[in-house]
């Protein structure tokens, strides 16, 4: 499932939760859908993590520790 169909999703289950309350179904649902979507947050920070450099006053570069 693409991400923007994950986000849609739980948009939609964030509606209906305001209106009505959500099946259990529902409540799974909304909460793997959650899951999914903080694992791909915290994946992308990490590559951005990795990727990052600090440059010392001096114009060294190092890489950040993780």
């Amino acid at each position: 499932m693409k991400m923007e169909e994950v986000i849609k999703r739980i948009n939609e289950l964030a509606k209906k939760a305001k209106v009505e309350a959500l099946t259990p179904e529902e409540l799974q649902e909304r909460d793997e859908l959650r899951r999914i979507y903080i694992a791909s947050v915290r994946e992308n920070l990490r590559a951005q993590l990795d990727n990052t450099y600090i440059v010392t006053p001096d114009g060294t570069k190092r890489k950040l520790k993780s």
